[in-house]
């Protein structure tokens, strides 16, 4: 390149750069505080990827945009907030995907039990024309999708004994969350599942109410479940996508500029969010292995666990479009 082109070429990468500045400059952000409330606590990866987001918002609007935190369910359960974002009293949440199935069925599907083989998997679906389409889709019910985070594979906890099959749930009171697939799997597998919101199962396992739970290792370890919980067992039953989203009303009040902020500061969040999941859930199971009796479940037994749930796959599966289960389903190789 001679030195008449290498002065062009520097002169127009300068001129790009300063019309960026000015651009930045000139994008219109007003004083503002966005509520965002979820269920864990801060130093879990579900609260880390929301300071990670709060952070982004002030710096790209300079201070100007803000983003208060609710960690720990503190303002209730997911239900409650997400209503709380159709009615426009809250801003932003983050929470298991497949809940949002109360508001299109659709997003049922990525509560399929045993869907997904690994993390890799699932954000290929997550941000493919799958999880794109399913966040279009909840639009008409006054929220906006801003991206899926990872909240990892969900792990079975009691304190009976060690879930190494299927018949090792029989009986047990098991909590999840309130969702019917996930009502429906737990009942497939011989277990009496009892829905409940996430603030009040710490408090249901030290009792008693429950003899179980199931989430990730990382929710585990972080609130604390080991303190009232003896077995753990590494099911890898269901996969959970987070859907990050910001109420329409919400959404609406903000202008361009500051959408397109949020947007930008809540993919870089995601990108961040995920891979501190990844790192936080081996250092999670190693921290219980400490206090809790642990095993994994063979590939014989996960054999038997894919067997019971099939009817359950089949029955959800008459209420998702066919269309993107079939994408789905290509996706994932089924």
């Amino acid at each position: 390149m001679n030195n008449w082109l290498k002065t062009l070429v520097a002169a127009a990468c300068a001129t790009g750069l300063a019309i960026a500045s000015l651009q930045a400059q000139a994008a219109e952000y007003r004083d503002q505080t966005l509520r965002f409330a979820f269920q864990n606590v801060k130093d879990h990866p579900q609260g880390l990827g929301a300071q990670k987001f709060a952070d982004l918002v002030s710096e790209k609007s300079g201070g100007k945009m803000k983003v208060r935190l609710f960690p720990g369910g503190i303002l209730g359960g997911d239900l409650q907030t997400v209503s709380a974002l159709q009615g426009g009293m809250l801003d932003i949440t983050v929470l298991n995907s497949g809940i949002l199935a109360a508001q299109v069925p659709d997003f049922a599907l990525f509560d399929f039990p045993f869907l997904f083989e690994n993390s890799e998997q699932a954000y290929e679906v997550m941000d493919g024309p799958v999880g794109q389409e399913l966040a279009k889709r909840l639009e008409s019910k006054g929220l906006i999708g801003l991206g899926y985070w990872d909240l990892g594979f969900r792990q079975v906890t009691n304190n009976s004994r060690p879930i190494t099959g299927p018949q090792d749930l029989d009986g047990l009171k098991i909590r999840v969350i309130q969702s019917p697939i996930y009502l429906e799997t737990f009942k497939a597998l011989g277990a009496n599942p009892v829905p409940m919101p996430f603030p009040e199962v710490y408090t249901a396992l030290e009792q008693g109410t429950v003899d179980g739970q199931e989430n990730p290792f990382t929710v585990i370890e972080g609130n604390k479940f080991n303190e009232v919980q003896k077995y753990l067992s590494a099911t890898n039953h269901i996969y959970n996508p987070q859907s990050l989203i910001i109420g329409q009303k919400t959404w609406n009040r903000l202008n361009a500029d500051e959408q397109a902020l949020i947007r930008e500061a809540a993919a870089e969040a995601t990108q961040y969010q995920r891979q501190v999941t990844q790192e936080q859930q081996g250092k999670a199971l190693e921290t219980l292995k400490q206090t809790m009796q642990y095993n994994e479940v063979d590939k014989q037994a996960l054999a038997a666990f894919r067997e019971k749930v099939k009817p359950v796959i089949e029955q959800f599966s008459k209420d998702i479009d066919p269309s993107l289960l079939k994408s789905l389903h290509e996706a994932v190789g089924q």
